[in-house]
Formats: structure tokens, sequence, C-alpha cells
């Protein structure tokens, strides 16, 4: 199977897909919450902060692939947290740093008590840091708390240095924890109405992603299943220094981004801002709002 994806600079914008992503007062660099229909499901952007990424954390990545990829010799890079409001349930999808977190719920016109749930991709610091307030206790008092049980069982073991914030997050939300195994995306299983779980494992072992499905639409929370969009859409073989099982990593990244780019219509988060459509003949956005086609 070819795994290379080709981003071309220039292509046609597939509109009935991207229209409602790119218009004037919808996207703005400034903005840190942005709200988007998934079929009959409300999703909210909550961006922690964006930046350049560092070129530095890329393994094997050759010169030709950074001239083609980062000609300006960076790339776009961005903390963001999603809540899925289905209508019965209001569900946050990680927690960021919690550095801008609960002001842009409240912007959003939510406080940390009206969250039903929170689901996690993973427990690295970026993605757990609002869980727990400066006295190490919950932030969420109402929220159930759903982790993978292959990171739970990762970061509760002894043998793992370092991950004193994971296990003291784990046992802060002791009390209304769910574990669950996640399945391959052919065979993904819910764990809320509308959002099933994908397993892909690498990053951390317990990496998931989640497939959101409302109304015949769906989008995928990939959390860090990619960093470096520019370079790892078309080459999903680079990895970062910090994946766990680098192979693993490489292996899910393009089994996944394969099934996104045959499934027509089907958005993926959570680089920043937007949601990218990847397609075999569609257009997709990205941070710059350059828009580029994705070929097979």
């Amino acid at each position: 199977m070819n795994h290379r994806f080709k981003i071309l600079k220039t292509a046609p914008v597939f509109v009935s897909l991207c229209l409602m992503l790119i218009s004037a007062n919808f996207v703005k660099a400034q903005d840190n919450v942005i709200t988007f229909k998934v079929g009959l499901f409300s999703v909210t952007l909550l961006s922690e902060g964006q930046g350049e990424g560092n070129p530095g954390i890329l393994k094997g990545a050759t010169d030709e692939m950074l001239k083609n990829s980062m000609p300006g010799g960076t790339y776009p890079n961005a903390t963001n947290v999603f809540l899925v409001e289905t209508g019965t349930k209001t569900v946050l999808f990680d927690a960021g740093y919690g550095r801008n977190l609960f002001a842009n719920l409240l912007q959003h016109g939510k406080d940390a008590a009206s969250i039903d749930a929170i689901v996690l991709t993973h427990m690295h610091g970026d993605h757990i840091g609002g869980l727990l307030n400066s006295n190490g206790e919950k932030t969420f008092p109402s929220a159930e708390m759903y982790i993978p049980k292959p990171e739970y069982d990762h970061w509760m073991s002894d043998a793992v240095q370092g991950g004193a914030q994971a296990r003291n997050v784990i046992n802060a939300y002791k009390d209304k924890l769910h574990l669950f195994t996640p399945s391959e995306v052919e065979n993904a299983q819910e764990v809320l109405p509308g959002i099933r779980i994908v397993a892909a494992y690498g990053h951390t072992p317990g990496h998931t992603g989640y497939m959101v499905e409302s109304n015949g639409e769906k989008m995928f929370i990939w959390g860090d299943l990619v960093h470096a969009m520019a370079i790892q859409i078309p080459y999903p073989e680079v990895a970062v220094s910090f994946d766990t099982d680098t192979e693993q990593a490489i292996a899910y990244r393009q089994k996944l981004l394969q099934y996104m780019a045959e499934k027509s219509g089907l958005r993926a988060c959570t680089f920043p801002f937007l949601p990218l459509v990847i397609s075999k003949r569609t257009a997709c956005a990205d941070t710059t709002l350059h828009l580029r086609k994705i070929e097979m």
C-alpha cells in the first residue's frame, strides 16, 4: 500500500466541504473559540495557543522532505481542546495546559460545572494540564472521566518515571473513572452516544482517537497522531522524538490517514484552528489558510 500523501501548492476548493470553514467571519488568527457543526452536534475548538513548531523534534525527515514541506524552516503548531455538545451531553476532549481553557469555556457560555464528561486522547501534560487546580483538586467536579485502559496501565506502572501528573489526575477523578479498550478504526465501538473510540497507539502506549458521528457526518479527533501537519501528512513516516514507540506511531498514522482519505467528507482534528478534510480529490485548510489538494 502506498502511504505517500502528495500535497500540491494550488488546487480548487471543494466548496461543499470547506466553505463553512473559511468564511470571513469564521476564521481569524486571533480567535481562540471557534464553533462549527458535525451533523446535529455542536463542536467548539478551544485554543490554548498557537505558535511555530521546532523541526528538531522530527525523526526520519530528510533534507528534501524538509525543503518540500517547510520551506520557511518551521511549521504551525498549537494546543487545542475540543468541546462536543450532543444535545444530551457536553463532552470535553482533553484539557490542554489549562492556560486559557476556563476563559475559553466562559467565552462559549460554559463553566467547569457544565461539563458532563471528559475524554482523554492520552495523558501528556499538554493534554491534562487543566484537570487539576494548584491544590491538586479536580477542576471539573461533575464530569465523568474516560481514559483508555492501556494509557491508564502505562502511567500507573511503577516502571514509568515522570508520571506523577498523570497519576495525580487519575487519583483525583477515581470516583468517576471509566476505563475502556480502544478498537481498530474499522470496528470502533461507542464510549458515549455518537463517540467511537479508535486505537491510535505509538505516541503513547494508549494514545486514542475519537470518531464523532451525527446525522451522517463524521469528525475524527486525533490527538497527537500528527504533530507537524506540513510534513507528516505528505510524509507520515516522519516521527517525533517523544513518541513512545516510533514504529507503532508511524504505522497507525499511515493507517488512519489512509482510512480518512478513503472516507469522503470525514474531517480530522486537532491541528491548529480548523478541521482538515482529507480526501483523494478534496481541498483542506491549514493554519495559514492556504488550500492544498491531497492526492492519493
